[in-house]
């Protein structure tokens, strides 16, 4: 990407709308908006323009237009942005003018929120946030990503970073100036003290994993014994048919999932076959699948019908044994809830079951980090301090000891952007659209 082209896209949605965006950004923006509607708007102040070919003079539409000098804007570089109707002839002929004009070219897959991220207008923790609130489904999820957003993880990051870079000045400064009468005598406890604070916050961020369920979704498997009424209850909890229901036993054969707001938490449901012993090839690998996904679940919900084969519950972190078709009034003993999918009794108290359950495993947002990239530096940071106090405290070799906090607050910086992103960059801005 040249950061010397102007970009432009569409930031709005694709068909038919009453209205669509355009987003100009780069050195070549006042030259559009002169080319295109005659003179430079005043900064910051959406005005009506007729847009006209830039080369042809030709009308294309009326149009709200806004002019923002860099550096404060978006992308930290003078933009553009352009509101025309919504029409598919009426946006194509608009695209289609501005690709004619010198150094503008359509934008890659988020690269506007790139050029934001390289000109220091957001820190790439904030670049994730954003992707976040974009891609939110529930109350929960939006709150945690504008926190992310307004610089929640970026700040503590960038406290722990300037932490462990003072740590790190102080071991430069007893290895230059060891002979030195101004080197204090305490500095090694000093450094220690130091050392042992990062450690133990970084310890309570990484502690906390309800930040990556609340972003993820949390996974509530459905399992029993064929016949048991898992995929009534899916339709059920989905409100809409989404399983084939039969009384024929193997009917399921494949995980099937749905994703559910309960409480304002996201919820992943699954369907999965019927556990019991089979002959048939395709129900075994089903069986097989089935017991997977439960052992990998953050809740089972163990279905216990009133009559049928009888089966073993799947390992898993967290199960709940739910007597079914209670309406046949012959509801298994030992069960924590007790429904009828096909009637709809129990269901609320189900639901609400569920609620607490996942309030309790995702918290509301609490937690500081959001994605396995945060978890993973700071557990190599959290290592490398590790590895430094070891030396320390037995009186290693200072530069060693110096290095491994110099390793530490490198991984620390890779949260927010500051050494070693690139590899992390071209996998986070092409998940954008177009026009973000």
């Amino acid at each position: 990407m040249r950061s010397d082209d102007t970009i432009f896209a569409t930031a709005s949605g694709h068909g038919r709308a009453a209205v669509c965006l355009i987003r100009i950004s780069g050195p070549e923006s006042r030259t559009v908006l002169e080319r295109m509607t005659g003179r430079e708007p005043e900064p910051r102040r959406a005005v009506v323009r007729t847009l006209k070919h830039p080369t042809t003079g030709e009308p294309l539409d009326q149009a709200l237009v806004l002019w923002m000098p860099g550096p404060g804007s978006f992308t930290g570089e003078d933009q553009a942005e352009l509101q025309i109707h919504g029409g598919l002839a009426t946006r194509a002929a608009v695209l289609r003018a501005l690709g004619v004009i010198n150094n503008c070219r359509p934008a890659e897959a988020g690269e506007f929120t790139r050029r934001a991220f390289l000109n220091g207008r957001m820190d790439l923790a904030q670049v994730e946030g954003l992707a976040d609130i974009i891609d939110a489904e529930t109350e929960a999820q939006r709150r945690q990503a504008m926190r992310q957003l307004g610089g929640r993880l970026g700040n503590a990051a960038e406290n722990w970073r300037e932490s462990v870079l003072h740590v790190l000045a102080l071991l430069e400064a007893s290895l230059d100036f060891s002979d030195e009468g101004d080197v204090p005598e305490d500095l090694e406890q000093e450094i220690l003290q130091m050392i042992d604070r990062v450690r133990g916050e970084i310890g309570r961020a990484m502690a906390n994993r309800s930040g990556e369920r609340l972003r993820e979704g949390l996974t509530v498997v459905l399992a029993g014994p064929p016949n048991a009424g898992k995929s009534t209850l899916l339709n059920a909890l989905a409100r809409r048919d989404v399983a084939i229901v039969s009384p024929i036993a193997g009917t399921t054969r494949d995980v099937i999932e749905v994703h559910c707001d309960l409480g304002g938490l996201p919820v992943i449901i699954v369907d999965t076959a019927g556990l019991r012993e089979s002959g048939d090839m395709i129900e075994q690998e089903g069986v097989s699948r089935a017991r997977a996904r439960a052992q990998d679940a953050d809740l089972v919900l163990w279905l216990v019908p009133p009559e049928g084969e009888e089966s073993e519950p799947p390992q898993a972190q967290r199960l709940l044994r739910v007597g079914t078709k209670s309406d046949l009034n012959r509801v298994p003993h030992d069960c924590d809830l007790t429904i009828a999918a096909a009637t709809g009794e129990g269901l609320p108290e189900l639901i609400a079951r569920l609620e607490e359950e996942a309030s309790a495993l995702m918290g509301q947002g609490d937690a500081i980090l959001t994605r396995e990239r945060h978890r993973k530096a700071l557990e190599r940071a959290h290592a490398a301090l590790e590895r430094a106090r070891t030396m320390l405290v037995g009186h290693g070799p200072l530069e060693l000891a110096a290095e491994e906090v110099r390793l530490a607050a490198r991984a620390i910086g890779e949260i927010t952007g500051r050494v070693d992103v690139e590899d992390v960059l071209d996998r986070l801005f092409s998940n954008f659209c177009i026009g973000k």
